[in-house]
């Protein structure tokens, strides 16, 4: 769970190769115009502006619903499948975004093509005070990471402070 406390630059770490990997690597030149682009040669075929939702495969939803309503007071939703009205699908919302959950072994197509409960790795901006959020987990008697304190990261805006979970499944939760 994080808490923003500044904003910085990112760099790029375009140049952080050696001939040796560039040898062992003969699509290096295509992946490397594909992923650090080249505007004047290449363009996107659609520009992403926000995240609307992400699925977690989960092994127990009742289980995984408790704790994201509990910790990030999230608010669980069930909805029908577009697909298939008689099919009951189940989502938490936080602000203006969602987490859809899928049953592991009872996935909803299409899917991922690797799903494992346990293998996300979520970072959360909230409201609260980060240090009050870490008093919190422990009181309730859930185990914080990285020395059960508050973390220096950098995440998408910025410099944050944070403080790390694990959820039911064993997805790392920042």
């Amino acid at each position: 769970m994080l808490q923003q406390t500044a904003r910085a630059s990112l760099c790029s770490t375009a140049s952080h190769t050696t001939a040796a990997t560039r040898a062992t690597r003969p699509f290096y030149p295509k992946f490397r115009q594909f992923v650090f682009g080249n505007a004047a040669r290449m363009s996107s075929v659609a520009k992403a502006k926000s995240l609307d939702h992400l699925v977690l495969t989960v092994k127990d939803l009742d289980a995984t619903v408790k704790f994201y309503q509990e910790v990030l007071g999230m608010q669980h939703t069930s909805f029908q499948a577009a697909n298939d009205p008689s099919i009951q699908r189940h989502a938490l919302k936080f602000g203006t975004q969602k987490i859809n959950l899928h049953v592991s072994g009872k996935e909803f197509e299409p899917k991922a093509q690797y799903v494992q409960p346990g293998s996300g790795d979520l970072c959360f901006l909230v409201e609260d005070n980060v240090d009050d959020v870490l008093q919190q987990l422990m009181q309730k008697g859930i185990t914080v990471l990285e020395g059960s304190r508050v973390v220096e990261r950098t995440g998408a805006q910025g410099k944050l402070r944070s403080v790390y979970v694990r959820d039911p499944d064993g997805n790392l939760i920042e």
